[in-house]
Formats: C-alpha cells, structure tokens, sequence
C-alpha cells in the first residue's frame, strides 16, 4: 500500500495527531499509519506496536520498503508494553472492539501518565470506550463517525481534563450515542442507529416469545427498550 494515502478510516485517525508529538499506534498491522505521520511530518518520531508475529513482521517491512527506520521503531508486544513511560505523547488504537482497547489502556495504565492525547476508534463498543474515560479521568474532546466500504466507524478522541464536560444533560443518551455525534447526526450517524434499531427490535422480539421471563431476560428487555428509546429520541430531533 502507497502510505501517501490512507483508508478514510485511517486518515480520520491521522488528523487527530497533534503536530510535532511522539506516537505510539498500537495494533499497527503494517504500519500504515505511522509511516503516513513521518512521512507527512505531523510527528518526528514514532512506534509501532504490534503483539503477533504476522503484522510484526509485516509492520516491519513496510517501515523498511519506506526508508524509515530512523524514525519508527517497530516492536513486539502487548498493548502499551512496547512503550516506555514518558516515550510519546500521543497513542492511537483503530481497528480493535473497543472492550479490548480498554483492556489495552489498563493494562499498564501508568504508561498514560504523561501521554496527552489518546486516539481511539473501536469496530464495535465505543460506548464501553465513553465510560472508560469517565472513569479514568480522560475527557472527549471530540468525535468523528464515518463510513467506508459499507461499514460505519467511530473515532474519540480524549485528552486529560474533566470527563462530564462534553455531556452536561445527556449523560445516558450521550454514553450510548456520543455527545458530539448525536448533535451533528451527519449520514453515517443516522444510519448506524437506524440499523441498530434494527437489530434490537428483532432481538426484543424473540424475547417476546420466551415462556418463562428470568430476572436477566427482563433486565436484558428493560435495557434493549431504553436503548431504543434513546437512539429514537436521536434520531427524530
């Protein structure tokens, strides 16, 4: 792949990096995006951290078809363990579920310390990822959904500060839908959410036909009718 243009997914990602940071992208397959942010010259320097020994090898190859080894360094790993503290400023994370990114960030969370920014764009899960900033002190600061080659994608984008700033009154609908995302409900907004009405409708209704209600099939219904509520309410405003 020609790194001078990435996926729309990917160069998403890349406009969020601060200009002159160190990176860290963990999980870089092939490298793509920190060859690109050299390359570019929006970081100085960066790492790419990869944990199996397939994209391992391919990250490095990239790296090297590109003449960069100066200035990316291309480790084996697990999550931040490829990094050390205080080594960048920023970190990206693109293409994982996003219970396993936060799995990643609070596995060696004290690597966050002196990290800026983190840039984050989980295939599923991002209200796991919303929640996870919350609690960690992390605020959003903004957000990105697109779509690309028939599937929708969201980005967040956190940096230290306080995390209920972006939510003021809708922390549930926000947790769920994004606070920034469901106030600009661009195309790839609406039609997620409508396909996750979709889904949940169908889903409710095979619960419907259960002959015996457990506490956790009605907590699992009285979770799916709030969730659709919410994603109504989104997207009727």
């Amino acid at each position: 792949m020609n790194t001078e243009k990435l996926s729309a997914r990917l160069a998403a990602v890349a406009k969020y990096i601060p200009k002159g940071a160190r990176l860290a992208d963990i999980g870089s397959d092939h490298a793509y995006l920190p060859c690109y942010a050299v390359k570019e010259e929006i970081v100085p320097f960066a790492i790419a951290g990869e944990i199996a020994d397939g994209p391992f090898l391919s990250a490095k190859k990239q790296v090297e078809n590109e003449g960069l080894t100066q200035k990316i360094s291309v480790r084996k790993g697990d999550g931040l363990a490829v990094i050390e503290r205080g080594e960048v400023d920023c970190i990206t994370i693109a293409g994982m579920g996003g219970t396993l990114i936060i799995n990643i960030l609070d596995h060696n969370k004290e690597k966050l310390q002196e990290v800026q920014r983190v840039i984050l764009q989980p295939n599923i899960g991002a209200r796991h990822i919303r929640k996870w900033f919350l609690e960690n002190g992390w605020e959003l600061i903004t957000e990105e959904i697109l779509q690309e080659d028939g599937k929708v994608y969201e980005i967040l984008i956190g940096e230290k500060g306080n995390p209920y700033k972006p939510y003021e009154q809708m922390l549930d609908s926000g947790l769920l839908l994004g606070p920034f995302l469901q106030v600009e409900k661009n195309e790839a907004f609406k039609q997620k959410w409508t396909n996750e009405l979709i889904t949940w409708r169908n889903v409710l209704a095979q619960l419907d036909k259960a002959t015996t209600e457990t506490d956790e099939l009605l907590q699992k219904k009285q979770q799916l009718h709030h969730y659709i509520k919410l994603a109504e309410e989104a997207l009727n405003k």
